[in-house]
């Protein structure tokens, strides 16, 4: 069971005694399911191996998108369709990024607010880049909301991978400098000035309570060249379908504290983090997502209607190269589970029905059905 699972379990019911009514029901249905993940709450199956007849049983994983343990398969199928459209010019990596004042607005209103930042970086980034001052095109750009820091520390932006190349107003193909996309400081202030009218219009209270030097201040845009794009990829794919904290940083856990362990982004070097159990929780949740709210959204030559136009575009630019399209990405098969002693394939034996509440107990102990060979 994972580390986070297993905290959730132990301090949950506490922190909810604490704080529920003030918590979001998403947050509480996020606690709810990593609770239950890859437990019999949620049923199973039991595998046996017909080589030495060992059996296992393994239960049902919640789902939930920021479980740390679920997630894995869909975010190396994301990264495979990805890798299916990359195109073979340089990418660059642009990162939208809010002052530290807004942070608690949009952590407080995370609908309206990330949809905000979404809507006000992207066409930002994209008419910059179809003024002919500048880069004069069109490009694919996939935008990845992160909302965190890797101390656990809020901090919503968002990361563009943008091709270094786009489709004109006249449908010719222009290339982007390898080493420059569009000036930050262009893109910072007409982010700035666009996040601000939005959220006048649909946030004017919350607006009017702001200082006025937050909308004078720079605000923060980054953007670097990052050669072929793939390994701007697996950063970005590590984390869609979960939030920051993998299992594997939780270094300890008792009845008071968590040690876990981050990276330092400035330095590179890793750092242990100590936290009272409550505050750890609090962190975490803060990242729970509204429910249906999109984190990784398409621009451009990236967006599903262009889809067409970027295959093509793709073909032409390795025949103008004078290089061979790339095989196909392989589709990813699931793996049968394989016995932990002689590695056979083991097979289905039975399946573990979830657990139920019943009269006169919380729960029920599992159920097995349909016994087969």
């Amino acid at each position: 069971m994972g580390a986070l699972a297993e905290i959730f379990r132990r301090h949950g019911p506490v922190y909810r005694a604490q704080f529920a009514r003030r918590m979001p029901l998403d947050q509480l249905r996020a606690m709810r399911a990593i609770e239950r993940c890859r437990t019999p709450a949620l049923g199973g199956h039991v595998w046996r191996c017909p080589q030495c007849g060992k059996e296992r049983w393994s239960f049902h994983s919640c789902g939930n998108r920021h479980c740390p343990a679920c997630g894995q398969d869909d975010a190396r199928e994301w990264l495979r369709r990805q890798e299916a459209l990359r195109l073979p010019v340089t990418y660059h990596l642009c990162t939208f990024t809010v002052p530290e004042e807004l942070r608690g607005v949009i952590r407080s209103h995370p609908r309206e607010g990330l949809a905000i930042l979404f809507a006000a970086s992207s066409s930002t980034l994209l008419d910059l880049c179809a003024n002919p001052k500048w880069f004069g095109a069109k490009p694919g750009a996939t935008g990845v909301l992160h909302t965190w820091t890797r101390a656990l520390v809020y901090h919503p932006h968002i990361h563009y991978l943008v091709t270094g190349g786009g489709l004109a107003s006249d449908g010719s193909w222009r290339e982007a400098d390898p080493h420059f996309l569009v000036p930050v400081t262009a893109l910072s202030r007409i982010f700035r000035a666009r996040f601000r009218d939005a959220l006048r219009k649909r946030l004017p209270e919350t607006f009017a309570a702001l200082p006025k030097k937050v909308w004078q201040c720079d605000w923060v845009v980054h953007s670097k060249p990052v050669g072929n794009g793939e390994k701007a990829l697996r950063y970005l794919g590590r984390y869609l379908f979960r939030v920051a904290l993998a299992d594997s940083a939780i270094l300890a856990y008792d009845e008071r504290r968590v040690t876990f362990r981050y990276r330092d982004s400035d330095t590179g070097k890793s750092h242990k983090m100590i936290l009272p159990v409550m505050e750890f929780i609090r962190r975490f949740l803060q990242h729970v997502l509204p429910s249906g709210f999109v984190k990784v959204r398409y621009y451009g030559l990236h967006h599903p209607t262009r889809c067409a136009a970027l295959i093509l575009a793709r073909a032409a630019l390795y025949l103008r190269q004078g290089r061979p399209l790339p095989p196909p990405v392989p589709e990813l098969k699931p793996r049968p589970m394989a016995c932990p002693d002689c590695a056979t394939p083991m097979v289905c034996v039975q399946v573990l029905v979830p657990l139920r509440r019943i009269s006169g107990c919380a729960r029920a102990p599992p159920v097995l059905e349909g016994a087969s060979e």
